[in-house]
Parts: structure tokens; sequence; C-alpha cells
């Protein structure tokens, strides 16, 4: 009887060291499971702090190929522009060895795509304008364009006291040395030559001149659109083009004096597809730049023309282009 017992009781205590087990076992798994589950919700938590940290990097740091994109210059806009057509063996810009005197000198005059100015700011000096303003599509060219002026006019006051001077701009005799600006890296060399003041003569601004109307009620003796034509034609297809030898003839003085560069059509093919606008501009354009000299003469209303392309030499390889006169 007592032995019965005694089993009895061996068999709870086991019993209850299996249940004890039982819930050992279960603690365990139990904490494991909270374990595992904590890791995992660090693994996601990490990988959202990722995403959100290269999110971010994003949005400060755009990839390579948004800045490729950025870096495209779609109107022409090229920072360095006069570093691609001036070597820097030149002193200035080949293309101011075919322009006429006559087409400036006391005379008013509009530089279309003026970039960072450097042409129109060296026009003013070489050939005395009474005025010329640059106008450009893109602000941080015109910023340029107005340290450059700048840059020119300190130059000038800072010439060395013992050089000889004019009174004006483009004045002298026909020899004299003349001041320069390195046209690669927009720098100045200070000649002989004192201007009067440029500030007085040369102004840039920031227009798109298909569109705008802030210079409707203007009017100029020459006109000059030196290797602009393509972006904008481009950029607004054949309209955009008759919209801008339209009002080239509006804004010129009778017998006025509209000098063009047009890039040829080879040009366009290479820049195509530096937009979804230019590609598709550039699958209906009809006017090609060959029938730019016949549009202007018999559309337009321009009663002569006159090729210099002839007379200019020097120029970098790629830029050797037509540069044709048109009289209103």
């Amino acid at each position: 009887m007592g032995q019965d017992k005694d089993d009895l009781k061996k068999k709870k205590r086991k019993k209850r060291s299996r249940s004890n087990e039982k819930s050992v076992e279960l603690v365990v798994a139990n904490e494991a499971k909270q374990i595992q589950q904590q890791e995992q919700e660090k693994v996601i938590a990490n990988e959202d702090n990722q995403k959100l940290k290269q999110q971010q990097q994003a949005n400060q740091n755009p990839n390579k190929k948004k800045k490729k994109n950025q870096e495209s210059f779609p109107f022409g806009n090229y920072k360095n522009y006069y570093g691609y057509r001036i070597s820097n063996d030149m002193d200035e810009d080949p293309r101011l060895k075919v322009l006429k005197k006559e087409w400036f000198q006391g005379k008013d005059c509009l530089d279309i795509g003026c970039n960072s100015g450097v042409m129109t700011i060296h026009i003013a000096n070489k050939f005395g304008c009474r005025s010329i303003l640059g106008v450009d599509i893109d602000s941080s060219r015109v910023g340029d364009a107005q340290w450059h002026l700048r840059n020119f006019v300190r130059k000038q006051n800072h010439a060395k006291p013992g050089e000889k001077k004019s009174s004006s701009v483009g004045g002298g005799a026909a020899g004299s040395q003349e001041q320069s600006i390195s046209l690669s890296n927009g720098e100045i060399k200070t000649g002989n030559r004192e201007t009067k003041d440029l500030f007085q003569i040369v102004s840039f601004q920031k227009e798109n001149f298909v569109h705008t109307r802030n210079l409707d009620e203007n009017r100029y003796d020459t006109i000059l659109c030196l290797s602009v034509t393509k972006w904008i034609h481009l950029n607004w297809g054949d309209d955009g083009l008759i919209t801008l030898f339209s009002k080239i003839w509006r804004l010129l003085n009778p017998g006025g004096i509209f000098v063009m560069e047009p890039q040829p059509w080879k040009s366009y093919e290479k820049n195509r597809r530096v937009s979804e606008t230019t590609a598709m501009h550039h699958r209906t354009i009809v006017l090609r730049p060959e029938h730019f000299q016949e549009i202007l003469l018999d559309k337009i209303g321009f009663r002569t023309v006159e090729d210099l392309t002839s007379s200019l030499s020097g120029v970098s390889k790629g830029f050797d282009r037509q540069i044709l006169a048109f009289q209103k």
C-alpha cells in the first residue's frame, strides 16, 4: 500500500518535471522568436534608413545621367563658348575681320544670342557703336556677359599712365594697337587704347527673342545673329525661324543690316538629341539652312545680300560657317 503511494508520488513529480520542461522550452522558444523578430525589424529599419538616405542624396546630388542632361545646353548656351571657337593664340574672333565698320560706328545695334557677351563687347570697342544690346535666353550667360563688361572697363581704367589713349570707342588711327579680349578664357589684354565708358554703350538682358515683346518699340541699325539660327530652329521649329526673321525685319531701320551666321544642316544632326523638343522639331523641319537666303530675300523682304565668307580665315575646325549680310 505504502509502495503504491510512493510510485504515485514519483509519477506526479515526473509529470510536473515534464510540464516544467515544456514551459521552459516554450519560454525559450518565445524569447528566440522575439529576438528573431527584433532582428528582422532592425534589418527592415536599416533598409528603410538606407533608402531614405539614398533618396535624400538623390535629391541633393542628381545622378550622373541627370547631370549629363542638365549640361546638354539645349539652347546652345555653352558655358565656355568662346573657348570652343577661339584658340589660345588668337587675340580676337576671326569674324571681326569681315565685319564692316560702317555697319556699327555711331549705330544702334542688337546682338541676338550673345552668350557671355565677349563678341558684343569687342564689336562695341573696335567699331564704336552708339549703343549695342546683347540678349540671351540664359540668365547665367547674361551674368557672365555683365561680368566681362565690368572686367573690360576695369582693365581700361587701370591702363598704364604712359600709354597712348584715344577718346572714343573704335577711335584712333587704323593701324593703332587695340585693347583686346582673350576670347578663350574671357580675360582682357590691355593695349594702348582708352575707350569711351562702355557702360554707357553696352548692355545685356535676358530675353527669349522668339517670344519676347520687350523689344517691340526698339529700332536698330544693325542686328547680329551669329550661330543662333540652329538653336531657335530646333527649339521652335520652322514657325520659330520665320518669327525670328520677321521680328528682325520689323526691328531694323530702313537700310539697316542683318548679319547672320547660320549653322549647316550637319550641325543640326549632331545636336538634335539634346532634348525631346529638339528631336521632335528635327523630324518636322522643312526649311533647311540652304533655303534661308531665299526666304529672307523673297519672303521677308530684304533687298540685297552680301556673302562675307570668302574673306573669313583663321577659324577653328567645325566653325567655318557662312556669314551673310542682308540689307533692308
